[in-house]
């Protein structure tokens, strides 16, 4: 499996003790190197403000420009709960431009590809920075995708934590499917919280207990959601918002969920953008244990390498049942005419 990074990417708060640290790109890249069928592709680009400016308005990428240039050592962001240093506005630039090449590779060649970059972005909105996020990696490459093609994108948040930001995108040819702890941070994200736009796309919103779910019940909740976005969305690209921070030890997250998970989830989103001709793009969010986000990602790769494209075996019965009945609410309500 091809992983996108930059190595420029480390710059970002380097030296304090945040949980959103270099070693979530650098070690993570290291120990995937030395695994047999990684191919590790180093880019060196910044997503240019144009870009940028199909998520954010100019007025928040000045602010932070001008608030990262004025950082003496570690401020947060004024906006919001994010850490920023003097590299924060580039290396989240970089970020962002990682990750459209990332998806540009994809779209050449229809191979998935997983961009290994810092910081997040799913907690950004169009003119807010929070939640260790500056700008919406995975929203930036969405409209990109939509403004480039007219295609219509589907982005699937598996992170624990709940990405306010990207929902605040939904509509013109943007989906979001959100599983998450909730009432947990930033407290979006509540059962009532599900739409169709008039355009078609799609909100769901699934909150999970934090006190956890079963290995078998998260898989299984995602195989019903993807049979329910091949029959109502059908979208034409899918982006993951890969967050490993649902795993067990994660020291932010945790909702007690196996790493193996990772490749329960991995086999369903490749049946699905393989059913429907989508190209799919795995963009990291959240995940604060190093060894688990590495191990998910092998996990991904190992999937894609072998090409196994399947039912994850996973019981639908193993789905909690407040969510199977925020299921049935949606597929009674959000199906397609």
């Amino acid at each position: 499996m091809r992983v996108v990074t930059d190595i420029a990417l480390g710059a970002h708060l380097r030296g304090s003790t945040h949980p959103e640290s270099p070693d979530r790109v650098e070690r993570v890249a290291s120990m995937l190197r030395e695994q047999p069928g990684i191919t590790v592709v180093e880019e060196d680009v910044e997503a240019d403000v144009a870009t940028l400016r199909l998520v954010h308005p100019q007025r928040y990428i000045d602010l932070v420009a001008r608030e990262c240039e004025e950082a003496e050592g570690f401020r947060d962001l004024s906006t919001g709960d994010v850490l920023v240093d003097a590299n924060s506005f580039s290396v989240a630039r970089r970020a962002a431009g990682s990750a459209l090449r990332a998806c540009e590779w994809t779209q050449g060649d229809g191979a998935p590809s997983f961009a290994l970059v810092r910081p997040p972005g799913h907690h950004a909105e169009p003119a807010r920075g929070m939640g260790f996020c500056i700008f919406n990696n995975v929203g930036v490459v969405a409209r990109s995708i939509h403004a480039r093609t007219g295609a219509r994108v589907a982005i699937l948040d598996i992170d624990y934590h709940h990405g306010n930001g990207t929902q605040a995108l939904v509509g013109e040819g943007i989906s979001y499917i959100s599983s998450h702890a909730w009432p947990a941070y930033p407290g979006t994200g509540g059962p009532g919280e599900q739409a169709r736009t008039a355009s078609g796309d799609v909100l769901i919103n699934l909150p999970i207990d934090p006190r956890g779910i079963s290995t078998e019940g998260f898989v299984a909740l995602w195989e019903r959601v993807a049979a329910f976005v091949e029959r109502n969305v059908r979208p034409e690209a899918i982006v993951v918002s890969a967050g490993f921070d649902y795993v067990r030890g994660d020291p932010v997250g945790d909702l007690g969920v196996e790493r193996s998970a990772a490749g329960g989830l991995a086999r369903i989103f490749a049946g699905l953008a393989g059913r429907l001709g989508a190209p799919l793009l795995y963009v990291l969010e959240g995940g604060y244990d190093v060894e688990n986000v590495t191990a998910s990602i092998l996990e991904i790769a190992a999937v894609h390498d072998l090409g196994t494209a399947d039912a994850s075996g996973a019981a639908a019965g193993a789905i909690p049942a407040s969510l199977q009945r925020i299921l049935d609410r949606v597929e009674g309500d959000l199906s397609g005419a």
